[in-house]
C-alpha cells in the first residue's frame, strides 16, 4: 500500500476514537514521510505536536499504523513539511469530505448518512458549531440542573452564574450544551463577542506566541471577548505555564463581568494538579454535573435522531438500542448509525435481531478490556500522578486515596482477592487491601464527590479501550 494512502487509513481510524477538537488540533498537516526498517516517520507542524503525539497518542497511532500492516515496529517523529505533491494530509479531510458530500457531523460526533446540508460550518470568529443548539438537546433528570443553569446564563451573560462549570464523563452532551450557550447567546444579540475553544488548541496557541513572540497579541484575542467557553479544562492543568496564562485571562474577564464557562471531564477538586488558586475561583461560580441518561431519555434521544435523518425504524428497534446502551449518549448514536448502516448492506428488515447482531462485538467489547492493569492505569491517570507510585510503597499523601480507589475497585469489578489486591500494590498484607475497600465503602455513603469520582473512573475503565 502506498504510504501516504496508509496514512489516510490510519487517521480514519484515530478520528474514530478522539473528540473532533482534539482530532483537528493533533493531527492537522501530518503524514508519513518514509517507512524504514519497520520504523514509519510522521511529519508534523511544530515541536509542541510533535510531543504531544510522542506522549500522548504514541500507542494510538502505533496501533492503527499496525493494523493496516505488520511491518511498522516504532514511529519517528520530525517536523517539517514534505517537499512537492506527496500527498500530504490535512486531519480535517473528513469535515471536508463531509461537505463535499453534504452530510453533517451528527451533533455528539460522527457523519450522518441523510440529512441535507444547510450552510452549517463552524463559525470562524467564535468557533461555535451552528448545530449544536438547544433544539437538539434532549433535558432529562441526568443534566437539567446545567440545562437550568445554562438558560439562566443566557438571559443574563456574566451576571447569574459565573463562571460556569460542568463536568460529566464522556459523551453525554457537555460540548453540546455549552457551544448551545453560545449560539444562542449570539442569536440574541449578534455583537457579542464570543470564543469557544477547545484547551488543547488553546495551549497550542499559547506555544505558537511564545515561539513568535505574539503573546500580547493572544492575550487580547481572549481578554477583549463578552463570553469565553473553555472545552476540557483538565488538560491546561497539566502545565504551570498554560494555568498560569489562563489564570490571568479568567481574572481580567471577571473582573469585567464577562462570562465564563468551562468543562471538565471531573470536578475541580479532582483535578490533582490544579493549582488552588484556579480551583477555588472556579468552585466560587456555579458547578453543575452531567451524569448518565435514563432509559426514558436515552429513547427520546434515538427518536429525534430518527426524525432528524428521516427514515423510519421500527420502535422495537429503539426500545432494544436504548434498554442496552446505558451510559454514553455518543454510544447511543454510534449504535443506532451501526444498525442502520447492517440494515442498508444486508437488504434486512430492521428489527430487534438485526440491532443485536449489529452491535454484538461492540457490546462484547469492554468486558475484554477490563483488567487489573487498567483499573491501576485509569486511576493513575485520573488523579494525575505515576503508577509507579500508585503501586509501589509511596507514602506520597497525594497518592493514599487513589490507592485505595483502585482496590476497591479490583474488588468490586473483578473480585480480585484480599491477597491478591495487596500483592499487586508492592507486596501489601491482606489486611490491608480489606481496610481500603471497607473505608471506601463506608465513605460512598456519606460523600458524594468520592461517589461521583469513581463514577467518572469506571466510566474510563470500561470505554475507553486503548488500555487492556
Amino acid at each position: 500500500m502506498e504510504q501516504h494512502q496508509m496514512w489516510r487509513e490510519a487517521l480514519a481510524k484515530i478520528e474514530l476514537d478522539l473528540s473532533r477538537p482534539s482530532f483537528l488540533m493533533w493531527f492537522q498537516e501530518t503524514d508519513i514521510m518514509h517507512i524504514e526498517n519497520g520504523v514509519a516517520t510522521v511529519f508534523v507542524p511544530n515541536s509542541f505536536v510533535r510531543e504531544w503525539l510522542q506522549n500522548k497518542y504514541h500507542k494510538t497511532i502505533l496501533h492503527a499504523l499496525r493494523g493496516i500492516t505488520s511491518e511498522i515496529k516504532d514511529i519517528a517523529y520530525v517536523i517539517g513539511k514534505p517537499q512537492g505533491n506527496t500527498g500530504t494530509i490535512s486531519a480535517s479531510f473528513g469535515i471536508k469530505d463531509a461537505l463535499k458530500r453534504k452530510r453533517p457531523f451528527s451533533a455528539y460526533g460522527g457523519d450522518e448518512e441523510t440529512t441535507p446540508f444547510k450552510d452549517l460550518t463552524v463559525n470562524p470568529i467564535t468557533n461555535l458549531n451552528p448545530r449544536y443548539t438547544f433544539a437538539t438537546f434532549v433535558v432529562g433528570s441526568f443534566n437539567e440542573l446545567a440545562h437550568a443553569a445554562a438558560q439562566s446564563i443566557i438571559k443574563n451573560p456574566g451576571l447569574s452564574y459565573n463562571p460556569f462549570f460542568i463536568y460529566g464523563g464522556v459523551g453525554l452532551g457537555k460540548t453540546h450544551l455549552i457551544q448551545a450557550i453560545g449560539n444562542e447567546v449570539l442569536a440574541n444579540n449578534p455583537a457579542v463577542k464570543i470564543r469557544y475553544v477547545p484547551s488543547e488548541r488553546y495551549m497550542g496557541e499559547i506555544v505558537d506566541a511564545l515561539r513568535n513572540q505574539e503573546m500580547q497579541k493572544l492575550k487580547e484575542k481572549y481578554r477583549e471577548v463578552d463570553v469565553l467557553i473553555m472545552d476540557d479544562i483538565q488538560f491546561v492543568a497539566r502545565t504551570e505555564k498554560m494555568q498560569e496564562e489562563f489564570f490571568h485571562t479568567f481574572n481580567t474577564l471577571y473582573e469585567r463581568n464577562k462570562q465564563i464557562i468551562i468543562s471538565s471531564d471531573r470536578p475541580p477538586h479532582a483535578i490533582a494538579t490544579l493549582e488552588e488558586r484556579l480551583r477555588s475561583r472556579f468552585e466560587g461560580g456555579m458547578i453543575a454535573d452531567v451524569g448518565m441518561p435514563d432509559f426514558e431519555t436515552r429513547l427520546l434521544i434515538l427518536k429525534m435522531k430518527v426524525d432528524s435523518k428521516k427514515i423510519n425504524i421500527p420502535e422495537e428497534v429503539l426500545v432494544y438500542l436504548a434498554d442496552t446502551i446505558k451510559t454514553n449518549i455518543r454510544e447511543l448514536e454510534g449504535a443506532l448509525n451501526k444498525v442502520i448502516v447492517a440494515s442498508k448492506l444486508s437488504n434486512a428488515p430492521l428489527d430487534a435481531e438485526t440491532a443485536r447482531r449489529s452491535i454484538a462485538a461492540h457490546l462484547a467489547a469492554p468486558k475484554k478490556f477490563i483488567s487489573i492493569k487498567k483499573i491501576i492505569k485509569t486511576v493513575a491517570d485520573f488523579y494525575e500522578i505515576e503508577e509507579r507510585d500508585l503501586v509501589h510503597r509511596s507514602r506520597k499523601h497525594e497518592v493514599v486515596k487513589p490507592r485505595q480507589i483502585a482496590m476497591y475497585l479490583m474488588r468490586e469489578e473483578l473480585k480480585t482477592s484480599y491477597p491478591s489486591i495487596g500483592d499487586k500494590f508492592g507486596g501489601r498484607d491482606h489486611t490491608t487491601a480489606i481496610h481500603s475497600c471497607e473505608k471506601i465503602t463506608r465513605d460512598l455513603l456519606t460523600n458524594s464527590e468520592l461517589e461521583e469520582e469513581i463514577r467518572a473512573i469506571r466510566e474510563r475503565i470500561f470505554f475507553d479501550r486503548s488500555v487492556a
